[in-house]
């Protein structure tokens, strides 16, 4: 195989699995019910002036699947944490004890789950767009290459290891789906 062409298909392989990573980092943060630090993800503290991530001034851990506790490393940050955590509209009502932020986790209701589902097939179909864009990218520049010279039979092999690509991660995609939806629903 030519080396343009092999390195065509690697790199959209590689961008695909991308795409897999970024799904399931924006799984993550779609709550099924259990406590978990990644709830609080995306959360920005002011720091002394600057927007910090919290738990790069935190202590984050859940001691039980309905509790966060946040244990700032300096106590002057409580209150900027809860105004932090308060105004990322996550749902929560941190309870500061002079210590740490205690978060408790309420449970799901059914709607909460039904619109957590579609939450998470929205980011499903973005995923499935990534992928598809890449194929298209890859095909194309496949073309691009026949152009130039590259034998056709190897730009017909490229197709369909695209193909093949594009289908492996497209059913990988809708597995990881399957296995979130069940973990929202269930009780």
């Amino acid at each position: 195989m030519n080396e343009e062409v092999r390195f065509i298909l690697d790199e959209t392989e590689e961008s695909m699995q991308g795409a897999i990573s970024h799904l399931e980092k924006e799984f993550h943060k779609i709550r099924a019910g259990k406590a978990s630090p990644a709830m609080l993800e995306g959360v920005r503290v002011d720091y002394y002036g600057t927007l910090s991530p919290i738990d790069q001034i935190s202590n984050i851990n859940t001691p039980d699947p309905r509790q966060i506790i946040v244990q700032p490393w300096e106590k002057n940050m409580l209150g900027p944490i809860e105004k932090a955590i308060l105004a990322a509209n996550l749902g929560f009502n941190p309870q500061n004890n002079g210590e740490v932020l205690r978060i408790a986790v309420p449970p799901l209701t059914e709607e909460r789950r039904k619109d957590l589902v579609k939450k998470a097939k929205a980011e499903v179909e973005n995923a499935k767009v990534t992928v598809r864009n890449l194929r298209r990218s890859a095909i194309d520049a496949g073309k691009k290459l026949e152009k130039e010279g590259v034998p056709e039979d190897e730009i017909k092999q490229l197709e369909k290891d695209i193909q093949t690509l594009t289908d492996k991660f497209s059913a990988k995609i809708d597995k990881l789906f399957e296995l979130k939806e069940k973990d929202i629903m269930t009780v």
